[in-house]
């Protein structure tokens, strides 16, 4: 499908999921903003890249995710430097590992911050640019620990049921309109957040970062394989497809069966 003259928003987008995602869209014909943190040489050699793969045009903005107001400034960039906002992908997160008793308050209150309250600012702000466009895709980067739990991760599970309860509400908000809400709830993905949480299971189990990573897919994914950054992408795609149109509201999962247990 064509996304052509279409603006997009996606955050988090500077590596792993959202770099893939704000990739099919402009492969897609997208003109998109980047948002998130990283080496700037990089970003900017990123953005290039694209831009000379796909023709479209491509900025970045900064904001911090745990700060509305700079969220507010990232919406009206979009505006002021490509004239609008249709697609906004919220898929900013972080992650932080412990049990409730232990858990740090100031890491819950990041995680809460960045994973959940980042998309409602968002979602409020990008709203009534579509609707005078007469046109919008909302898409939030959930999980499969939106729809499950595990142990040692309060504050993300919070945070990701949280997004889908917000998916399904700006769902029915926007129900009349030419305006979709919907979660991903992505599985194992080997972005640098799963990188980083392979490694500690290797040095906890005396093993290798490749057994660990099998081990780490065996516990929770059936298929026993990683989701690729680039299917999340091509599912991003096809949500903002017309195809997609009745599809509002809902918590698609992709993540080898590992809900369907």
């Amino acid at each position: 499908m064509s996304l052509k003259g279409k603006v997009a928003v996606v955050t988090g987008s500077t590596s792993g999921i959202g770099l893939a995602m704000a990739e099919a869209l402009a492969g897609a014909g997208a003109n998109v903003v980047l948002n998130g943190f990283g080496d700037a040489d990089a970003i900017t050699a990123n953005m290039d890249r694209i831009a000379a793969e796909t023709g479209v045009t491509l900025r970045h903005h900064g904001a911090d995710m745990s700060k509305p107001e700079e969220i507010a400034a990232m919406i009206a960039f979009a505006e002021a430097e490509l004239g609008g906002v249709d697609i906004l992908i919220n898929n900013a997160g972080i992650q932080h590992t412990a049990p409730v008793a232990e858990f740090p308050p100031a890491m819950w209150e990041k995680i809460i911050a960045i994973n959940l309250s980042s998309a409602f600012y968002g979602m409020q702000h990008a709203l009534p640019i579509m609707r005078r466009r007469g046109w919008g895709r909302i898409i939030n980067t959930a999980s499969a620990h939106g729809l499950v739990a595990s142990v040692n991760k309060a504050a993300y599970v919070a945070a990701k049921h949280g997004i889908i309860g917000l998916t399904k509400v700006a769902a029915l908000e926007t129900a009349e309109e030419p305006i979709t809400v919907n979660a991903i709830c992505p599985g194992w993905v080997r972005t640098p957040l799963v990188e980083k949480q392979i490694e500690a299971l290797a040095e906890r189990n005396g093993c290798s970062i490749e057994q660990a990573a099998r081990d780490l897919l065996s516990e929770k994914q059936p298929s026993k394989s990683f989701v690729t950054p680039e299917q999340i992408g091509g599912l991003a795609v096809f949500l903002c497809s017309a195809a997609a149109d009745q599809i509002t509201g809902i918590a698609l999962p992709i993540d080898g069966g590992w809900t369907a247990q």
